[in-house]
């Protein structure tokens, strides 16, 4: 009898497995076709590669003790995209400040895509009073932009807390900035969901869990969760360009830690030399020329994730 089991259960697991395979290349084969997700996708591993070993490609960061060029000197075979006012390589802070800008923007997503998650499931799942009051919760989040809010509540918490010490590996200015961002975003993620969870929670398998007995908790983690994902994953990628843009801005206004530059504080301290005045174009453009490229690059490939989870808009012509 074991056997007998045994010989049915590994065909049927065998199976799928050769679905799942099936269907993750059927998905990559359907994305990569997209006429953006090719260009985002390079572009990013590229950007990616630069914020995991900066070191490597350009040498240790540069300081002002230790550069080695003059002030403000255009590009040269030398220094591909010019010096600083300190004489510091723009390309050296350029290729160490994408790690700060990335890790600030996708761990700050990484809290707003939980933090809207978990209230869009809710309040699509509970309905009545839970739905009503998270909702406009939500709603306030809206009215008010996102940018708004971080750029007033940042300098609150910053004199608060102080800029010394060490949060779970951040600077205080890096964490707070990364958590101002993730709990003021979240909104638009909240409403997707529960519009997707108040579809879900009407279908029979929804139904067939209640009756057996499974509680709400594993309902919403195990049925309506999964189903979820591909809304999340598409539109996730939209709020990283956006958590880029809201760091750069409030690094620009002296928000950032200068001790660990970031675009946005390249931008500032090319603003403060007075780049823009005389005609230092590779101070400004290096950094605003990297923020502009990842953040398309995360809005091609949340546009071609949405098209290859969503048949009807690719159906579009």
């Amino acid at each position: 009898m074991t056997e007998i089991i045994m010989t049915e259960t590994i065909p049927a697991a065998e199976s799928r497995r050769k679905a799942k395979v099936r269907a993750i290349k059927s998905f990559l084969s359907q994305f990569l076709a997209h006429s953006g997700a090719k260009l985002g996708v390079v572009a990013l591993v590229l950007f990616m590669a630069m914020a995991a070993m900066p070191s490597v490609l350009v040498g240790p960061l540069q300081t002002a003790m230790n550069a080695t060029g003059d002030f403000l000197v255009p590009p040269t075979q030398a220094n591909l995209v010019g010096t600083d006012e300190a004489g510091r390589d723009v390309l050296n802070l350029v290729v160490h400040g994408a790690r700060t800008s990335l890790v600030i923007a996708l761990v700050s997503t990484f809290i707003s895509l939980i933090v809207g998650t978990a209230v869009g499931m809710a309040a699509g799942y509970y309905g009545r009073w839970v739905d009503s009051w998270l909702m406009r919760v939500t709603d306030f989040f809206f009215v008010i932009p996102s940018f708004v809010l971080a750029l007033v509540i940042t300098p609150v918490v910053l004199e608060t807390m102080g800029r010394s010490g060490n949060i779970l590996g951040f600077r205080p200015s890096l964490f707070v900035i990364i958590l101002v961002i993730g709990l003021t975003s979240w909104a638009f993620v909240a409403r997707i969901v529960r519009s997707q969870t108040l579809t879900l929670r009407e279908r029979q398998f929804v139904e067939r869990a209640k009756v057996l007995g499974t509680s709400n908790l594993n309902i919403m983690l195990r049925h309506l969760l999964p189903n979820v994902v591909p809304q999340i994953a598409a539109n996730g990628a939209l709020v990283v360009a956006n958590a880029i843009y809201t760091e750069t801005a409030l690094s620009f206004l002296g928000l950032g830690d200068p001790l660990q530059p970031s675009w946005g504080t390249l931008l500032a301290l090319a603003q403060r030399a007075g780049a823009a005045s005389s005609g230092a174009w590779w101070y400004l453009g290096a950094p605003g020329l990297c923020v502009v490229i990842v953040s398309l690059s995360f809005v091609l490939i949340g546009n071609a994730l949405d098209d290859t989870f969503n048949p009807r808009r690719r159906a579009i012509p």
